[in-house]
């Protein structure tokens, strides 16, 4: 049976793909170049939306992104209200998502650590 989605999440779904197209296709920044948008939350009255963002260029280039996304908030928001048809549009917020970053840094851990295992286990079995 399909999962029921509620008309909040469609339109947060909604909002991360047209945003998601407009940062790659319109906004000519280039400081805002290399992002994936991960999420949006917007509150119950739609006045607000987090839109969270992480970046290939890394944590370093994360300040200069912020201030073009920052930027091109009024153009991304006037651009939502044409393809999005709900009564009122969001002001964006941008957040940077390190979700990504402490992923792939935990799975480092983990396989260091269970190489580290396998040769203390070799070691061991050598005995």
């Amino acid at each position: 049976m399909p999962k029921e989605y509620s008309r909040s999440q469609r339109v947060v779904e909604q909002i991360r793909r047209e945003l998601a197209e407009l940062i790659r296709l319109e906004v000519k920044d280039p400081r805002v170049g290399f992002i994936t948008l991960t999420d949006v939350e917007i509150t119950p009255d739609y006045a607000h939306a987090k839109v969270f963002f992480t970046s290939m260029t890394g944590e370093e280039s994360v300040p200069e992104i912020l201030q073009g996304l920052r930027r091109a908030s009024g153009f991304l928001r006037r651009e939502l209200g044409r393809r999005i048809r709900i009564h009122t549009i969001p002001e964006l917020h941008f957040q940077y998502d390190r979700s990504v970053e402490e992923g792939s840094r935990l799975s480092q851990l983990i396989d260091k650590t269970v190489r580290e295992d396998e040769a203390r286990g070799r070691d061991d079995g050598e005995d």
